[in-house]
């Protein structure tokens, strides 16, 4: 249970909604880290909130990754009792993260939540990481998919991807596998599969812009589901991805050019 003390009258104080990049420290934005060296108060799911270093001054409200909209609710309680909150997610706040969170609490919520004002700071993306790690995967028109069914059932992620696959575009899939789902990307591959696009690339990066950073590439009719968990963003390419072999630590470089041939 994420409890808040009742608000004090007339003691508003001010929201923050940010994103703590892919897992290197230095990849946190120097406004990002500015806000949180101000706030009073760090609410998020535990293992982001544990990327924030304790102080004498802050207080940290860390809880389940299923509890987002109690979440929501707690900073925005805390906020009206004169905090400076600071609500923290991986990656950037507004891809499948917390600010939509927000935001739909204040809709739902009590007229108080209107008047808080709430500022989102953008972070580096794990897609967009891995993008760079690999080249330039990203480099034309994308899309992005999350895998997870917990938020919305399968045939609508289902209808998504063919769509995305019969648009030609580059797709970089969150939350691809699970100990509670197992089976989505296996689903997934045998839908790209069933698209024909079996001889694309298609890349994983495990921890990316950590120490224990893992990437691989190959043919989509050669990966299999074992080989993305939670951790791993993966990224599938459209039919102009290309791969640049080449001697060295980095052995390729994969890219997507800007230029859209005839």
């Amino acid at each position: 249970m994420i409890e808040a003390s009742p608000h004090s009258e007339n003691k508003k104080g001010s929201l923050f909604v940010v994103g703590l990049g892919p897992g290197d420290v230095d990849m946190i934005l120097p406004k990002v880290a500015k806000v949180i060296s101000s706030a009073t108060d760090i609410v998020g799911y535990g293992p982001y909130v544990d990327r924030i270093k304790p102080r004498s001054n802050l207080t940290i409200h860390s809880s389940d990754n299923r509890v987002e909209l109690e979440r929501a609710r707690l900073a925005l309680e805390l906020a009206l009792d004169g905090k400076t909150v600071v609500v923290v997610s991986s990656g950037d706040p507004s891809v499948f993260a917390m600010a939509s969170a927000v935001f739909e609490v204040i809709e739902n919520g009590p007229t108080e939540f209107f008047e808080i004002n709430v500022t989102v700071l953008p972070g580096v993306t794990a897609m967009l990481a891995a993008s760079a790690e690999v080249g330039a995967f990203l480099g034309h028109d994308f899309c992005t998919i999350n895998l997870s069914d917990n938020l919305k059932p399968w045939d609508v992620i289902e209808k998504r991807l063919r769509l995305a696959i019969q648009g030609d575009f580059a797709i970089a899939l969150y939350n691809p596998r699970s100990k509670a789902r197992p089976d989505g990307f296996k689903k997934t591959l045998s839908i790209l599969i069933d698209e024909g696009v079996g001889d694309r690339l298609i890349a994983f990066a495990r921890d990316v812009s950590l120490p224990s950073q893992y990437l691989s590439s190959m043919r989509i009719v050669d990966a299999t589901p074992e080989m993305a968990d939670m951790r791993t963003v993966v990224l599938v390419g459209s039919s102009y991805t290309r791969k640049i072999k080449r001697d060295g630590v980095k052995n390729f470089y994969i890219y997507t050019p800007r230029y859209y041939g005839e």
